[in-house]
């Protein structure tokens, strides 16, 4: 017997064959998406046939995890109406901060969802299209996620669509703590009722392919990534992707009125409080094309820099930013001097902009009673021995970086095993290799920097210039 994982991501899909005994790998491909933040669901389906063909078919039962957020709008012949529009498309900032004003304020939503809606979360792009394209919100019957429509498809588009726990948590119109839908919110989103995929058990087999393939609920990237790596209570993971996530699994569900903290559910039962921030290793790859070298040469360039970079201060919020909310933010260099411009100090300073952006994420766990003492890096960027080597003296505690691995593909492959065997809970995967563990001085100066050029430029917006309501520039990013 074996089992499949997908991860459908941002950039690619990919997919896992495993033993289900072991999570042993057999067999791996991938393919490319098309960049940008809005997506044919269709290409996403052909991306999972190439990197699925020869793998699918030989497996017993699959499980599909992918990009949180995703609005997936159908009409009600079950066709897709509109690209989806993707986590990291900001367009619904001010769909965000008016629902959030209109349902209650910050603390409601936090109480009723676990989150305070921003530009990422599906709810906000519903009220968006309500808006904008009046004509695709009236023919919009159902609503899915990238993951439930995946699943759906591989089922022949047969029954009922169906989602899991933790997917459903990032829409802004489900409670983790009560485990259900919260209907009034998507049809005062959207000025409609909706239907919305069933939500299943965590191992539940949701539906079967053509060949007779079990699948799994799927669930969404974090929650795949969680599991793939077995992650216990008490542990923090710092993933740098396309986006920058930080979590950690609770038993008890998070209910952060500030924003900053995500109450997701995770694919088990539990919780998975999360901060994410949408400039991680793209800020990498930026800098690196802006001189001239590859994330190799970033690297090294980087790790021959001092500490600080001799004064110059990034803030890495090139594409605006989640986590803190602002949706019109932009990059800002801070420092330069006739000496201190060097490729070398550039490169550090990129690393040290994304890392203490991320250690900001870390403390915001922390405001939901979440204690770190030992981080957990995974994640593209977690390759670059610069990330490795700056990450402990950025986050002032220990570093562990497992063997790299497709760890959300991984993941659902683990949650396929789990509904396969009927187990009361997942199989006991070892992870595939020795972790490295990386320690360092801690460099409070570069994070004091980092803070200051954050709370400075908080009213600051696309064009450099501050906001007239924000003197001083001390105030919050306009929508």
């Amino acid at each position: 017997m074996l089992v499949a994982g997908v991860d459908s991501s941002t950039q690619s899909t990919k997919v896992l064959l495993c033993r289900p005994e072991d999570g042993a790998i057999v067999g791996q491909a991938a393919a490319p998406h098309p960049d940008g933040t809005e997506c044919d669901p269709e290409l996403w389906w052909k991306a999972l046939a190439r990197a699925g063909d020869g793998l699918l078919d030989r497996a017993d039962a699959i499980g599909v995890a992918a990009q949180q957020h995703g609005m997936v709008v159908l009409d009600s012949d079950g066709q897709v109406i509109r690209p989806a529009l993707l986590w990291n498309d900001v367009r619904s900032a001010p769909q965000a901060a008016a629902l959030t004003t209109e349902m209650g304020g910050p603390l409601w939503w936090a109480r009723q969802t676990g989150s305070v809606p921003t530009a990422s979360f599906t709810v906000t792009k519903l009220r968006w299209l309500a808006e904008h394209e009046p004509g695709a919100a009236a023919s919009t019957a159902q609503v899915m996620l990238p993951h439930d429509w995946l699943t759906w498809r591989l089922a022949g588009r047969a029954g009922q669509p169906a989602t899991d726990r933790g997917d459903a948590s990032g829409t802004g119109y489900f409670s983790p703590a009560a485990g259900r839908w919260l209907p009034g919110i998507t049809e005062a989103a959207l000025g409609k009722p909706v239907r919305l995929p069933r939500l299943a058990a965590p191992a539940e087999i949701v539906a079967r392919t053509a060949s007779g393939a079990a699948l799994s609920a799927g669930t969404g990237d974090n929650m795949g990534a969680a599991l793939g790596l077995g992650l216990g209570l008490g542990h923090v993971v710092v993933s740098i992707g396309t986006s920058g996530t930080v979590y950690a699994v609770a038993a008890e569900p998070a209910a952060d009125a500030s924003g900053a903290v995500a109450g997701f559910a995770d694919a088990t039962g539990r919780f998975l409080p999360l901060v994410a921030t949408i400039n991680a290793a793209r800020v990498l790859t930026v800098t690196a094309r802006m001189l001239g070298t590859d994330p190799g040469g970033l690297s090294s360039l980087a790790l021959a820099a001092p500490p600080g970079a001799q004064g110059l201060t990034l803030l890495p919020y090139l594409d605006g930013e989640r986590s803190p909310n602002r949706p019109g933010a932009n990059g800002v260099l801070r420092g330069l001097t006739s000496t201190n411009t060097t490729p070398e100090n550039l490169a550090r300073a990129a690393v040290e902009a994304v890392l203490c952006s991320l250690a900001d994420a870390i403390d915001n766990l922390a405001g939901c009673g979440i204690t770190a003492r030992r981080v957990i890096l995974i994640g593209g960027a977690a390759r670059s021995e610069a990330v490795r080597r700056i990450a402990p003296a950025i986050f002032g505690m220990p570093v562990t970086v497992p063997e790299p691995a497709e760890y959300v593909a991984l993941g659902a492959a683990r949650q396929a095993a789990w509904a396969l065997s009927g187990a009361s809970g997942p199989p006991e995967w070892p992870l595939g290799g020795p972790s490295a563990e990386y320690t360092a001085d801690p460099v409070p100066l570069v994070r004091q920097r980092y803070g200051a050029l954050r709370d400075a430029t908080a009213g600051w917006d696309r064009t450099g210039s501050c906001d007239d309501e924000a003197p001083g520039g001390e105030g919050h990013d306009g929508p």
